[in-house]
């Protein structure tokens, strides 16, 4: 008896790691596509203008989640030239190599579609 619940507890445990582990596996592909994504849009001239006391700003930061470091992002309290230069009105302000700004938090599907970039989550 003691056999089997040594051996069913094994069995149990084992089972417990696995799924944890696809769970981890999943989290880091994730993470993969955030990071890809945002190095593809600044790869493709996509840039960000905002500021850090906007919340619309924090909101999209907030859906590129740790990988936002790689998006092309220019703080308008901090360069307030090249923020006039482009054009800016509002925040957050997304701007492309091939066409007009759009203003307010995008999708990413609006993203991948101007500049190109796949998302995959």
């Amino acid at each position: 008896m003691k056999k089997v619940f040594l051996i069913s507890l094994i069995f149990g445990v084992l089972f417990l790691a696995g799924c944890q582990k696809k769970e981890i596996i999943k989290e880091e592909k994730q993470i993969n596509s955030y990071d890809d994504f945002a190095k593809c849009l600044t790869e493709k001239g996509a840039t960000m203008y905002g500021t850090e006391w906007c919340g619309y700003c924090k909101k999209q930061k907030g859906m590129f989640k740790e990988s936002f470091v790689h998006v092309n992002y220019v703080d308008c309290d901090q360069e307030k030239i090249k923020c006039q230069q482009a054009g800016v009105r509002g925040y957050p302000t997304w701007g492309f190599s091939d066409g007009p700004n759009k203003s307010g938090v995008q999708e990413f599907s609006t993203l991948a579609q101007k500049t190109g970039c796949n998302f995959s989550n």
